[in-house]
């Protein structure tokens, strides 16, 4: 069983920056293609960012640009960096592996 703890949530003005971190609790990156999700408050969650195996990524459109997701093998940590945040990227950010396993969230608020 995976555990993934997600840190580096808060909040930050308009245009600001923040890192997301998804700590997995074994080496999986090998393995297991890793994902981002959020979720607006009264909204659905979505889709933000994903990295295969391989490494490629992958966004939504309203991110790109914007968002970086990596991954640090050797730390079992994947990140999110988050440049240029608006309001509309305010939300409880989740991390995920392949395999329906999901971390207990991160919020993030974009407010002046």
């Amino acid at each position: 069983q995976v555990q993934l703890v997600e840190s580096g949530g808060g909040l930050v003005q308009p245009g600001g920056s923040l890192r997301l971190s998804c700590a997995a609790s074994k080496s999986i990156f090998s393995i297991s293609a890793m994902y981002w999700y959020r979720q607006p408050p009264g909204k659905l969650r979505e889709l933000v960012a994903a990295i295969t195996t391989g490494g490629s990524t992958h966004y939504t459109d309203s991110v790109k640009g914007r968002f970086t997701i990596s991954r640090d093998s050797a730390k079992n940590t994947m990140y999110l960096q988050m440049n240029g945040l608006k309001p509309e990227d305010t939300a409880v950010y989740y991390c995920s592996d392949g395999y329906n396993h999901w971390g207990q969230g991160t919020q993030v608020t974009v407010s002046s």
